[in-house]
């Protein structure tokens, strides 16, 4: 009886080392440092696959097994996932339906008017999956909020959109009704401040600045501003906003400085100088940048 006991004993431990062996345990080809994609809309079937090929798990039905208990499908969080060490099974499950990526952040500080070429260079030299036409092509001019931004390596152009689009909303929100009751759309808003931002030098001429180009456009003059070379030919905003502006532009297009002024010129100092009249702007010219 007891040799029996014994027996059953060594047949349990050895079917228990059997299992972890071929189902919980990493396979032995394992590499660290693989980081695997999990796209958004991804099934199960299709992550535990992409793992089993990567040679993350051994056993796809041990994954789903263990992903099905830690939350289910419907949990599982799109992102890119760091395997640095070897990691039993139910631990990748564990990781992949909490959202565990194990990935340092990305860091990009976007400034205040920049268009989206110059974003998109920011963004090219930090995420090696950033594709650069697509941002070009579907980015919207004037909406990527300037800001930091943390993302993940393996994220790209799309997670940026996103990132940026939703940071605008975050921060446009709360002056819509100033927005509204300027008289003005949003996007003549946005695309005034996106040119106030290319524009003014700072905080002491962004009130006036706008302030005189609403004043041109009031009275039926063309902008002319050097940010958009377009405005010396068509009267009126641009068709579309020109960079993306923070605030403080944003705020300056809602609430323009009244002056006596219809003209201005920055010299090479950044100082600024406005004009009543052309005369006026003329001389400045002749005074300040012909030094």
């Amino acid at each position: 009886m007891q040799n029996k006991n014994i027996f059953y004993t060594l047949g349990i431990i050895l079917f228990l080392v059997f299992f972890y062996s071929l189902f919980l345990n990493p396979p032995s080809n394992f590499k660290p440092g693989t980081i695997v994609q999990i796209q958004p809309g991804m099934g199960l079937r299709n992550i535990s696959l992409e793992l089993k090929n990567e040679n993350i798990i051994r056993s796809r039905l041990a994954f789903e097994f263990f992903a099905i208990l830690f939350g289910g499908e419907k949990h599982i969080i799109s992102a890119g996932y760091l395997f640095d060490n070897k990691t039993s099974v139910w631990q990748v499950a564990k990781r992949i339906v909490r959202g565990d990526h194990h990935l340092p952040p990305v860091v990009a500080t976007i400034p205040e008017g920049f268009n989206k070429n110059e974003i998109a260079d920011v963004y090219i030299s930090k995420l090696a999956n950033f594709n650069k036409n697509n941002f070009l092509l579907k980015a919207k001019e004037g909406y990527l909020f300037p800001d930091t931004y943390y993302f993940f390596t393996t994220d790209n152009e799309i997670k940026v959109m996103e990132h940026m689009s939703k940071n605008y909303e975050k921060k446009i929100t709360p002056i819509r009704p100033e927005i509204l009751a300027s008289g003005r759309t949003e996007k003549e808003i946005i695309t005034m401040a996106s040119i106030i931002e290319k524009e003014a030098k700072g905080a002491s001429d962004r009130g006036i600045i706008s302030g005189i180009l609403w004043k041109r456009i009031n009275q039926g003059m063309p902008l002319q501003v050097d940010a958009a070379p377009e405005t010396y030919k068509t009267k009126g905003l641009p068709e579309n906003p020109i960079s993306n502006p923070g605030l403080e532009a944003i705020h300056a297009a809602i609430y323009p400085q009244s002056s006596p002024y219809l003209y201005y010129l920055h010299d090479k100092e950044g100082n600024t100088y406005y004009a009543k009249t052309f005369a006026e702007h003329k001389a400045n010219k002749a005074k300040y940048l012909n030094k």
